[in-house]
């Protein structure tokens, strides 16, 4: 029974990070902390490195808090949400790192729908340089009207 608990609290943990990406992406990387998210949208430095990639610590950190909850304490519910936090960071980092914006020169030639389609929702964020008037949405669950056949 708790084999099925822990899948079920992976996949709610990997759906509920959907949402923690929209929301951070709108109200804090838009929001109060741009000044660590700007240079995602307008490059002002030669690093590979963005300062935008704290965002990814923040959440590590907050996977690993929860591995160590489940291995040192009785919460064992720390390795399901642990590795569904993990699970998105990874799925985010290839669809919109790697594939997205091409960090590593791979998946250039995925040219289907849904390919199409999460490209032309994330140009069109990125057409705003600034702070404001960015539409922001999830990696997975973009909006339909990007998809076009």
């Amino acid at each position: 029974m708790n084999i099925i608990i822990g899948i079920v609290i992976f996949l709610g943990t990997f759906s509920i990070m959907e949402f923690m990406a929209w929301f951070t992406h709108k109200y804090v990387m838009h929001g109060f902390l741009w000044s660590l998210h700007k240079d995602h949208h307008k490059k002002d430095h030669d690093s590979w490195f963005e300062r935008n990639d704290a965002f990814f610590i923040f959440y590590a950190i907050v996977s690993m808090i929860c591995f160590y909850l489940g291995a040192e304490t009785t919460f064992w519910y720390g390795w399901p949400l642990g590795f569904g936090i993990l699970a998105y960071g990874i799925a985010y980092f290839m669809v919109h790192d790697i594939f997205i914006h091409q960090r590593f020169k791979m998946f250039r030639n995925a040219n289907n729908w849904y390919a199409k389609g999460v490209r032309r929702a994330h140009k069109i964020h990125h057409k705003h340089l600034g702070k404001k008037d960015g539409e922001c949405f999830g990696m997975l669950f973009v909006p339909f009207k990007y998809f076009k056949r």
